[in-house]
């Protein structure tokens, strides 16, 4: 049986990311993403909103705590992870997107947000530029 675990998120983040090193001394961010999703019921239009927390190792982590904030839209590429623990005796998971790619799509609002200088390289190896068309 052949399995397959990948996802595609575009969203906003709804909370600046956060940055911690493991005793490797990798580090890990993390931050979380709203997407929204419109569908029709009843000949209404209705919209839902879905959160994603997100998580990203190394470089491209750092790139993504050093150059988003909340508010920024992104498209996040990757894998689920479920994670499992066990606090004061309840079991308890979570499921998370792991990043294998994130692209900074603009600033929030098209405003002047901070943004990484011309030709850093976005995660995956990729030049910013602030002029994608999507």
């Amino acid at each position: 049986m052949v399995t397959f675990n990948r996802v595609v998120l575009a969203g906003n983040l709804v909370r600046d990311p956060e940055i911690r090193y493991l005793p490797s001394g990798m580090s890990v961010t993390s931050f979380g993403i709203a997407v929204n999703s419109r569908y029709r019921q009843n000949n209404e239009v209705k919209e839902e909103v879905s959160f994603f927390d997100i998580v990203v190792f190394g470089k491209q982590g750092e790139n993504c705590a050093e150059y988003l904030s909340k508010g920024r839209p992104v498209l996040v590429e990757g894998r689920l992870r479920q994670r499992r623990w066990e606090a004061e005796g309840v079991k308890k998971s979570k499921i998370e997107v792991v990043a294998q790619n994130v692209q900074f799509l603009g600033s929030p609002g098209g405003g002047a947000g901070k943004s990484a200088p011309e030709g850093t390289p976005a995660p995956g190896g990729e030049t910013v530029d602030d002029d994608t068309p999507f």
